[in-house]
């Protein structure tokens, strides 16, 4: 059976790395891979994120190392390894701390569906 959406193998330290609003990210699926991912993952080097949210997508941040706060809507939730948090669109986050974190993104989150408070 056939697919229109395409398969992908990649290992830790091949995905591209960049600097993000939460820290530094590495790219293990996003929508360039090939334009039709249903989501994107991406881990990320946390030390700090700065406050932004998401109108139409969802995130789910799970810890992989360290620990901090993960903001929500401007409570402030103690997070460690192992933790997972769910984020849905419209709520404000951040977080605080030094911590290693798969953030994944459903639908794909787009360029343009990144707003910052501050900034309105």
């Amino acid at each position: 059976m056939s697919s229109e959406w395409a398969t992908l193998v990649r290992h830790e330290g091949e995905a591209p790395r960049e600097q993000s609003t939460c820290g530094w990210r590495d790219r293990l699926i996003s929508r360039e891979d090939d334009g039709h991912t249903a989501a994107w993952a991406h881990a990320v080097d946390i030390d700090g994120a700065r406050e932004h949210y998401h109108r139409r997508s969802a995130e789910i941040y799970y810890v992989l190392e360290g620990e901090g706060l993960v903001l929500l809507d401007g409570q402030a939730h103690p997070v460690r390894k192992g933790t997972i948090v769910h984020i849905p669109p419209g709520v404000i986050h951040g977080a605080r701390g030094r911590m290693r974190v798969l953030v994944i993104g459903v639908p794909d989150i787009a360029d343009d569906d990144l707003f910052f408070p501050d900034e309105e």
